[in-house]
């Protein structure tokens, strides 16, 4: 690795080549400095990394459930873990764009899923959100197990279209 450093002695910068035994000099060169303060940069920082569009808009296309409902009511209640809240609403389905289950418009379904805290800067997916009382959005849904409770499938835009 070729690059300059400056002697303590002298003050005179010299060539030197690590490895072959010309010089070694403890100083960083400028652009080795920049690298690692990048770096040191880089680990320390907060991430507030997404997932791409293109991942939640494969998610709502893979959907089993694609509907509009009107949400009804809603319980939040604290979920199994800390920083855990767990969602129950009832929602009547008032149009079907697409369903596995044979769900038709009028029927009432039940939503649940959990909702977790997470720290400021978290790297991750978006958080599915909680629902309110009278909101009509689309829903793309899972049915989970045999009675009639659905689960949001596409994350923070298990509720939204693009």
């Amino acid at each position: 690795m070729r690059g300059t450093c400056q002697s303590a002695e002298s003050g005179k910068k010299r060539d030197f080549c690590r490895g072959d035994g010309v010089e070694k000099c403890a100083m960083m060169t400028p652009p080795r400095k920049l690298a690692f303060l990048f770096l040191l940069i880089g680990a320390f920082a907060p991430c507030h990394a997404e997932l791409p569009p293109s991942a939640y808009e494969a998610k709502q296309k893979a959907a089993p459930e694609r509907l509009k409902i009107e949400v009804m009511r809603v319980e939040v209640e604290p979920g199994e873990q800390a920083g855990q809240q767990r969602v129950v609403a009832a929602a009547l389905v008032s149009e079907v764009m697409r369903t596995s289950s044979g769900l038709v418009p009028g029927q009432i379904i039940d939503i649940v899923y959990t909702v977790t805290e997470r720290p400021s800067g978290f790297a991750g997916p978006g958080e599915v959100p909680i629902l309110s009382e009278r909101d009509v959005s689309v829903a793309y849904l899972v049915r989970s197990g045999e009675n009639a409770v659905y689960a949001p499938v596409a994350g923070v835009m298990s509720f939204r279209d693009f």
